[in-house]
């Protein structure tokens, strides 16, 4: 991953009917724990009450075998976080919980609303006071609406107010439930687990936790859960709205192996690799991917071309995504040690080096420079998507457009830039076409700079802190 200035959203966890709920939910954080680094947190009911733990760091450093057991019940949600509306502080750390004239909610969030600011003047003019600098609490005000009679239609009634993007697990002391915007940007999937279900942002989550796979859930839909069993709502129905999924999630940020809107992921990464080769062909000795997210695409490209592929990389495991670390000066010295050349492997060789993107492309250069550094003869940069030259606005923290490497330069300048002898993007077309979906059914604003929704509010992850 060369995008060392993309940051990750969120992972989002739901359980109902599970024994041990929270041990449930810890495991399936784990399974979610490349979508957020900063923060972690699970939220329990017994049913007459909720139990929430939460705070910043990995998964296993928030929970350990003496504050799990303060977690009881049968129905959990839990949340990974990186902060992208709202500064990394245990205050803004999910599932956030409060407790309002019909009982105890708690809400975990995925995604960014477009209209956040908006929404939360609208409800400080009312009275309204925030604990937190988040967009996801604005959900919970909204449900607060003397008018909802119970907390489904409270639910029911808060999402629709929303533009943007937002998978939601929303806790009750008796209900469970899974939200995605009638856009369906951010994938959530439903399982079984013995006789109770569970929700997850990435089908990984389930293998952990050796749950069933049944569907994903539909763009649009609010999914019940409670004693009743399981049941839907369509409050977008009445509306036309066009499906606009992530597919910067297939190229790199969910893992290989979930499936998500309809696909498997590596099996998608592998066709984007195989479309990369047609386009972009090199003449070279050796294929090698930048590990992790590179892995798959490096192996469709390697199979279409011909050429061999090698593991010209070694990448240390025991830090964090290094794109995900809130400060910059911890993030440039992680990426120092993140991979390093194998030089047994590159040395006298002409290498194509297989990226999923290319950011601000400080890192892509730094690769360059340790492969020649290593004896590389000849280093091709080959990207398993198109150039980024717009900001995401519905939760993934890309720089703005004057960061942006392919904004602000032609082809020529960003080979000389990356000291590459050829760089190679994926187009538009064939990124879209290695899924087996509708082209029409996808985001792709990073790469077009055409949004599905208006932008209401400024991309600024500190909007809602500038605004107190």
């Amino acid at each position: 991953m060369s995008g060392e200035n993309i940051k990750e959203y969120c992972g989002v966890f739901g359980a109902y009917g599970c024994p041990e709920a929270a041990r449930i939910s810890y495991l399936g954080l784990f399974a979610l724990q490349h979508r957020g680094e900063e923060a972690a947190g699970i939220c329990t009911s017994d049913g007459k009450q909720l139990y929430n733990l939460k705070g910043r760091g990995l998964v296993g450093e928030v929970f350990n075998e003496e504050n799990i057991r303060t977690l009881p019940g049968t129905a959990a949600i839990g949340h990974t976080r990186y902060s992208t509306t709202g500064s990394s502080t245990v205050l803004n750390a999910q599932p956030y919980k409060v407790t309002y004239s019909k009982g105890e909610v708690a809400i975990a969030h995925n995604g960014n609303l477009v209209n956040a600011q908006i929404l939360r003047a609208e409800l400080e003019a009312y009275g309204q006071i925030f604990g937190s600098t988040m967009d996801s609490e604005i959900f919970v005000h909204l449900m607060a609406k003397p008018s909802y009679r119970n907390p489904e239609e409270a639910v029911l009634g808060s999402v629709q107010r929303g533009k943007g993007a937002y998978t939601l697990v929303i806790l009750t002391e008796t209900q469970l439930f899974g939200v995605r915007d009638p856009h369906g940007f951010r994938p959530l999937s439903l399982g079984r687990l013995g006789s109770g279900y569970v929700l997850a942002s990435e089908t990984c989550a389930f293998d952990l936790i050796d749950a069933e796979f049944i569907r994903e859930i539909e763009p649009g839909e609010v999914v019940v859960i409670d004693e009743k069993g399981v049941r839907s709502h369509f409050p977008f129905k009445e509306k036309t709205v066009q499906k606009a999924q992530c597919i910067f999630e297939h190229v790199y940020f969910a893992r290989p192996d979930s499936r998500i809107f309809g696909d498997s992921v590596a099996l998608v990464r592998e066709r984007l690799g195989i479309y990369l080769a047609k386009e972009q062909p090199a003449d070279a000795d050796i294929v090698i991917p930048v590990p992790d997210s590179g892995n798959f695409a490096a192996m469709g490209f390697a199979r279409e071309s011909g050429i061999p592929l090698a593991h010209g990389f070694t990448r240390n495991h025991y830090i964090g995504r290094t794109f995900i670390n809130p400060t910059q000066a911890v993030r440039a010295a992680k990426v120092r040690i993140k991979l390093n050349p194998i030089k047994q492997v590159v040395a006298g060789k002409r290498v194509v080096v297989v990226d999923d993107s290319i950011v601000r492309g400080n890192t892509a250069k730094s690769r360059v420079w340790v492969l020649r550094k290593a004896g590389a003869k000849e280093v091709h940069m080959r990207i398993s998507c198109p150039p980024h030259v717009s900001p995401c606005y519905y939760g993934i923290d890309f720089p703005s457009k004057e960061e942006l490497l392919a904004c602000n330069n032609s082809m020529a300048e960003i080979k000389k830039f990356l000291d590459v002898d050829s760089i190679g993007y994926l187009s538009l077309e064939g990124m879209l076409k290695a899924t087996t979906q509708s082209p029409e059914g996808f985001c792709a604003a990073c790469f077009t700079g055409k949004y599905p929704t208006p932008i209401e509010d400024v991309t600024d992850k500190m909007k809602l802190e500038n605004q107190r």
